[in-house]
């Protein structure tokens, strides 16, 4: 089973505000989308994948609502804060705090934690706060990665836990990879885990994709690191690089964020659905 995850992020941003979203207003863009792909996906075509679209917090709710019986679409959120609510203990004081509790509640059983924009923020605030050392910012970061887990997995949410280095780390890549995993997946059951490799050096305009040969080392060595835990490119799964990242035995899956790179740049649902397709279409192909 091959999984594909989609990552709306910034999609609440329509062009007129600077974003990327011209699909469709504000108010309903994510039911449209939901509803644009969730019957093509149950085509045969499909059947051997399944289908996880993380939305921006304030559209969780009409894609859920858009949602046919039988939908091979899961909804997903975009993160979830790194405490949670208890009995007869914290009702949920968390000020703009998106905790794991208020997803489920809303319906929402799949999140993405560790994505590197996230890293990044809270390197940022670090910064701010005069912490230099690099591995103490490591430690922390990754600390704050686990805790998170912790929280959706006691909530039986299912996770896309991100990892990657950066320009700067690629020639330790292995240390830093391992380190990710250690502390991020440290007390945890596994079992409803699926491990995005992200390799953040290789990610925007003006950089030189990965390679086969590099993501294929990367995912042996995280799946030989993880006994064996499902591991899918993070990097951006394109039409491009569709037939490749399929032809890797030990790539499970990928995450799709952007369908379009030039002129009216964003996501359009009938891109999505070739991207997939050609994904699961070109399994033996080689680039």
């Amino acid at each position: 089973m091959k999984r594909i995850y989609l990552n709306l992020k910034r999609f609440d941003v329509p062009r007129v505000f600077d974003g990327i979203n011209g699909i469709a207003s504000v108010g309903d863009w994510s039911a449209y989308i939901v509803s644009s792909i969730q019957e093509k996906l149950k085509e045969p075509d499909f059947r051997e994948a399944d289908f996880v679209i993380y939305f921006p917090e304030l559209h969780i709710l009409p894609a859920i609502r858009a949602l046919t019986e039988k939908s091979p679409v899961r909804i997903g959120c975009q993160g979830i804060y790194c405490e949670d609510t208890s009995a007869n203990g914290n009702f949920g004081a968390f000020t703009t705090g998106r905790t794991a509790s208020a997803m489920v509640a809303a319906g929402c059983w799949e999140v993405l934690i560790g994505h590197c924009e996230e890293r990044r923020a809270i390197e940022q605030i670090l910064a701010q706060a005069g912490v230099e050392k690099e591995e103490t910012v490591n430690l922390t970061v990754n600390r704050v990665m686990n805790q998170e887990i912790r929280c959706a997995l006691r909530r039986g949410m299912r996770v896309l836990y991100c990892i990657g280095e950066k320009e700067g780390e690629q020639k330790r890549w292995k240390q830093v990879l391992e380190r990710q995993l250690e502390l991020g997946l440290a007390g945890v059951d596994t079992s409803r885990v699926v491990i995005a490799y992200e390799p953040i050096w290789s990610i925007g305009p003006g950089k030189i994709p990965a390679d086969k040969e590099y993501i294929t080392k990367v995912a042996c060595f995280v799946k030989e690191k993880t006994d064996g835990m499902e591991v899918v490119y993070g990097g951006g799964l394109k039409k491009d690089n569709a037939a490749m990242l399929a032809s890797i035995p030990e790539i499970d899956g990928g995450l799709i964020a952007l369908t379009r790179f030039q002129g009216e740049i964003g996501f359009y649902p009938e891109e999505y659905l070739e991207i997939v397709r050609y994904y699961l279409g070109e399994k033996e192909t080689v680039i």
